[in-house]
């Protein structure tokens, strides 16, 4: 194995429009690396949920690159080249100067495609750019580290390309600031968060814009959406293998009781850096059988828990300075979701002001309020828009 790079792919003006189909397109040649480094480096990517194109075939068929696979490149956001020569010792300048065997081989093309030398000078300058492209080099280093760091720098880049829009989550900014002082990104702890209040607060959805902002940073994560209720329907025992296989994306992992599913949990996760959100928790044991030490993760993970009872956080040793309450939307706030809802605007029509004050009113700053009586008042004339 010689030399792997990354490269951001310039997007035509269609892709720019209809957006990309693929995060990343793994170019590589040879059989040499299609059941190795490259196979390893595809099944990473995936486990991250990176949607990586992967080209099994048609690269093998023919020398020339089918309008369908520059299609297919123009369709992703990232293009990962693997430069092999069968594991043996080429390295960067080899590529980059065509020495060796990648010298040898372009004088074989340009023998046996002299009428149409052109496309071959095009190809010596399209490596000779790769070959420029800062990149690892694999001689004397550990293939899973090599793997762990692509995946890693791919992750982060990826992160900025993301545009996360949560509709109608009037008011995120100051409370997501709140709440991303207690997550303390960057620090190597091991943190519990919790966030508590009445129904209908906003506290899933608050902690659901978090997770997916912060998830890409972490080894693994999952987000275990209602457990109070799941727990009723299905027990701890699935939200237990659910919890693993979202982050280890393993189907296979069997166990019968809770005791054998939270020791399967601390040992398959103590060393992985995980976010994780449980929630709407509601019982003691739904937390000691999915989080119940923070020796059970590895350093940098995150445990956000959503609640409707504070003192089942206080219990769980979450600290009081990791608790954040949630709060009601001002008036201000509450006015600009309802008519979201109601008229699709951030403001009331003409004449259903004073009906969306009282709608506001009604609902006390709850989001969940606002969302229901919004679109009861849609398609209503003011006088039978009743506020129930």
């Amino acid at each position: 194995m010689a030399f792997v790079g990354t490269q951001s792919v310039s997007c035509s003006s269609s892709s720019t429009t209809s957006g990309f189909k693929y995060d990343v397109f793994l170019s590589y040649r040879g059989s040499d690396t299609c059941k190795n480094f490259t196979d390893h480096l595809y099944a990473a990517l995936k486990q991250k949920g990176i949607f990586t194109f992967r080209d099994d075939e048609k690269l093998e068929r023919g020398t020339f690159i089918d309008l369908e696979l520059l299609r297919v490149i123009e369709e992703s956001r990232f293009v990962v080249v693997v430069i092999s020569e069968n594991y043996t010792s080429s390295n960067p300048s080899d590529v980059r100067n065509l020495k060796n065997t990648f010298g040898e081989a372009f004088a074989k093309h340009e023998e046996f495609f002299k009428d149409n030398i052109e496309e071959v000078y095009r190809w010596k300058a399209a490596l000779t750019q790769v070959a420029k492209i800062a990149g690892w080099d694999l001689r004397d280093k550990h293939e899973a580290n090599v793997v762990e760091e692509i995946v890693r720098k791919i992750s982060n880049k990826l992160i900025s390309t993301y545009l996360i829009v949560h509709k109608d989550f009037v008011g995120t900014n100051s409370r997501m600031e709140e709440l991303v002082n207690l997550l303390g990104m960057g620090l190597n702890d091991i943190r519990f968060i919790g966030i508590w209040g009445i129904q209908g607060l906003g506290k899933t959805t608050l902690a659901q814009v978090v997770y997916d902002r912060f998830r890409y940073y972490f080894d693994g994560s999952s987000f275990l959406v209602n457990v109070r209720e799941e727990c009723g329907k299905h027990g701890l025992v699935h939200l237990q293998k659910q919890l693993l296989f979202d982050i280890l994306i393993e189907r296979n992992i069997n166990f019968s009781d809770v005791q054998w599913g939270s020791n399967v949990i601390e040992k398959r996760l103590c060393n992985k850096s995980v976010l994780i959100v449980l929630d709407d928790v509601d019982q003691l044991d739904q937390l000691e059988a999915l989080a119940s030490e923070r020796v059970w993760f590895g350093q940098g993970s995150r445990v956000i828990i959503t609640t409707r009872d504070q003192h089942l956080l206080i219990k769980h040793d979450v600290a009081r300075a990791e608790i954040y309450k949630a709060k009601e939307l001002n008036s201000d706030e509450a006015l600009q979701l309802f008519s979201r809802k109601a008229f699709k605007k951030d403001h009331p029509l003409e004449g259903y002001v004073e009906l969306s004050k009282k709608a506001i009113c009604y609902a006390q700053g709850l989001p969940l309020a606002l969302n229901v009586l919004g679109p009861f008042l849609k398609h209503r004339s003011p006088e039978h828009g009743k506020v129930p």
